[in-house]
């Protein structure tokens, strides 16, 4: 993608609103929890000490519509507890350049590594190198800024509290993740009625599992309900494959077909019930004629072979599934059965024991190619260059341009430049609306912070639908703040806009100047996908060969990898797609192939995975030997992709060729299975083993196809991205 192409995409995707459910219940009682601190301090003391208060109160409230699976209230606690220490120890350092930029340098490198525990940590985290920022306008007196101190973790403290008395829909994203892993499942299964073939996405199974996480405390109150239907989406997503693959499942044309579309539709019924009872946690009803359909009649069953298995399975699973349905799912708790918690629950460490956790990642992330810690360095690099900029400025609130630095800033290309565009646009409309609000209301600090108060309202409201609009009524919080501690509109709001340009503008040179892009490691992230479908893949076989629960729980650690994996590619091939270079290693078009391949080799698995024997069924001893040529050249191809050679496939041809002459141990489901991985493998190699000028002007040519449908008004570049 050209760089004008790319830009033209930031602006877009900046100012798209996104569709998402908005939340006003929580808008209103995190605003409420802003005015609970603001007002009373405004009142009682001053209005210094209201916009500190104020500042703790909104950043932890913002923290807690973050993306997160950990109580809010524990959300609220921790983020103005990092605010409040930020601000303290920032004050003990400001006096002096020498020791107030190494700390500020250090903050912020550390705030930019904690993306390698996840966007929230990232987020929350930045956050607490603005309130670093801002500690330059504080008292002059060691005791008063603690005192600050204590008021912006007062804030964290009233949000917490408000959300323990008045919680709204306890559970809630839980509950969401899970029904939305059943609805995906039911709509993969409507989707495999016209087309046998469907892929489906496994994101909405891995937000299940990881939604699944909880701490001990949590596993004392969680609802029954949100512990065992994830795991009959798992098993339910095989099954209805296999029924409607015609290779190993039901017949391609006739009555064996006709039936095999009426048990997904009634799958897909079934499990779109159940998902809303999760939901709601109100029961839902299946329509009558679904269990007419969902009965095997021994005599008149059509469906034969693996067919009529699969059918038997799916009906004993959607019977779990009915069950949930009719269940309401709405009362009681966890049961706790005996045993260690590890082996009861997927165990989230506490926020006290989360240390070592985030020790761990972030230094699995201390390599220079990697994305978070060039996004670290980015980050204390602009924070100290705004700050040296902005006390140089003849500005009041100079911190402003690296506060809009750092709040921008994000591990990748596309959204750091989108967000800095989102930023501006918000803040100008902001700061338009919040200047018309002042010169039509007049100075009155109560009346602004009524207004602040308002205006932090409606940005959480909006805080889902997109940066820009959400912006804009942040900018709007800041005026008023700033109003009601007496600082002149004529003065605050020109500041505001040239600043927020200034870092912006910082952000998005630093992302020029030290760049993590994702196009130059998409081989590497192809490399990783092939080889965990491999491992995948073998164990499925070794499950064939010896059928036992060590198998089985080899089995799931592989499937669970090979998610990741394909999620860690799909992940950098979106990013890649948004990035103003030239493909390297591996052009748009080689790309989507090999994707498309190796989605079929992982689909394949998927449908041996069905068929797998019970732990005391038949064992089927050849299939090791394909296992392990499987991990020998899907390990070997790995290195080849890396390398840009030729993946060869002599082992799994050999072993292949040798259990399909072999008079018994035939496994006609592991033989078809086996049979399309190796077309998908020869598939892959297609796609990858171009000679080096072929990928030249292939690439050469992509960049032609791509400005050619710019200039005709189309896209060129692929799916629409999803911003975060």
């Amino acid at each position: 993608m050209t760089w004008l192409r790319a830009l033209w995409e930031v602006v877009r995707s900046g100012l798209t609103i996104e569709e998402t459910r908005l939340e006003p219940l929580l808008a209103l009682r995190t605003a409420v929890g802003v005015a609970i601190v603001l007002g009373p301090t405004l009142w009682l003391v001053s209005p210094a000490y209201a916009a500190s208060a104020a500042l703790g109160a909104y950043s932890a409230g913002a923290a807690t519509f973050q993306r997160t699976w950990r109580p809010r209230k524990v959300i609220a606690l921790g983020a103005g507890a990092g605010l409040a220490l930020s601000t303290f120890v920032g004050y003990l350092a400001a006096g002096r350049l020498v020791t107030y930029l190494p700390l500020l340098a250090v903050w912020a490198f550390l705030a930019g590594m904690a993306w390698a525990v996840g966007s929230t940590a990232g987020i929350v985290a930045a956050t607490t190198v603005g309130s670093m920022l801002v500690t330059v306008t504080l008292p002059t007196s060691a005791g008063r800024a603690l005192e600050h101190a204590g008021i912006i973790a007062l804030g964290g403290v009233a949000q917490a509290v408000l959300i323990w008395l008045f919680p709204i829909r306890r559970w809630g994203a839980h509950r969401d993740a899970l029904a939305d892993a059943l609805a995906a499942v039911a709509d993969y299964a409507r989707r495999l009625r016209h087309d046998p073939t469907a892929p489906f996405d496994p994101e909405p199974l891995m937000t299940a599992r990881d939604a699944a996480a909880v701490t001990p405390s949590q596993a004392r109150t969680r609802p029954a309900v949100l512990h065992g239907p994830r795991g009959l989406a798992e098993r339910i997503r095989p099954v209805v494959a296999a029924l409607a693959d015609p290779d190993v499942g039901a017949p391609a044309e006739g009555p064996g077909r006709d039936r095999a579309r009426e048990l997904l539709d009634a799958a897909a019924d079934v499990l779109d019930a159940a998902a809303r009872t999760i939901r709601r946690g109100t029961p839902a009803q299946v329509p009558p004629q679904t269990a007419e359909i969902l009965h095997l009649d021994d005599e008149h069953e059509v469906l034969e072979g693996p067919a009529r298995q699969a059918a038997e399975q799916l009906v004993e699973l959607l019977g779990e599934a009915m069950e949930i349905a009719g269940s309401g799912g709405a009362r009681g708790k966890t049961p706790t059965p005996p045993g260690p918690a590890s082996a009861q629950f997927l165990v989230r460490p506490t926020m006290f024991r989360l240390l070592p956790v985030v020790v761990r990642a972030a230094r699995s992330e201390l390599r220079l190619d990697s994305p978070v810690l060039r996004h670290a360095l980015r980050l204390a690099a602009v924070a100290t260059l705004g700050y040296l900029i902005a006390i140089r400025l003849p500005l009041n609130h100079g911190y402003w341009a690296p506060i809009a630095s750092v709040m921008v800033m994000r591990p990748d290309f596309h959204r750091t430049y989108a967000r800095a565009v989102a930023r501006l646009a918000g803040t100008l409309a902001g700061v338009a609306l919040a200047t018309a609000m002042v010169r039509t209301v007049g100075p009155d600090a109560h009346v602004f912070g009524a207004l602040a108060v308002v205006s932090a309202g409606l940005s959480y409201t909006l805080i889902r639908t997109g940066y820009a609009y959400s912006q804009c009524f942040t900018a709007a919080y800041v005026v008023f703040l700033l109003g009601m501690g007496g600082q002149a509109w004529e003065q605050t709001v020109p500041e505001r806009v040239v600043l927020t340009l200034i870092g912006g503008a910082l952000a998005m040179l630093a992302y020029v100047v030290f760049p993590a892009w994702e196009t130059p490691r998409l081989p590497g992230r192809l490399a990783d996908w092939l080889a965990a479908n491999g491992r995948y893949a073998a164990a499925v076989l070794r499950s064939y060969a010896e059928p036992t629960r060590e198998h089985r729980a080899d089995l799931r650690r592989a499937l669970l990898a090979s998610r990741q994996a394909r999620a860690a590619w799909q992940g950098a091939y979106d990013r890649a797609r948004q990035e103003p270079l030239r493909p390297r290693g591996l052009t748009s078009r080689e790309a989507e192939e090999a994707q498309k391949a190796l989605k079929g080799f992982g689909r394949a698995a998927m449908l041996m995975e069905s068929h797998v024997p019970r732990a005391d069924g038949r064992s089927f001893p050849e299939a090791e030997r394909l296992a392990a040529a499987l991990e020998a050249d899907t390990a070997q191809a790995a290195d080849d992709v890396r390398e840009h050679k030729t993946p060869d496939w002599r082992r799994v041809e050999e072993a292949l060729h040798e259990w399909e002459n072999a008079a018994e141990d035939r496994s006609p489901v592991v033989l078809r299975g086996a049979e399309l991985q190796k077309r998908a493998l020869e598939d892959l190699t297609t796609a990858v083993s171009r000679t080096p000028l072929e990928r030249d002007i292939g690439s050469a040519r992509e960049e032609q196809r791509v400005r050619a449908a710019a200039a005709a008004g189309g896209d060129g570049s692929g799916p629409a991205h999803r911003s975060g």
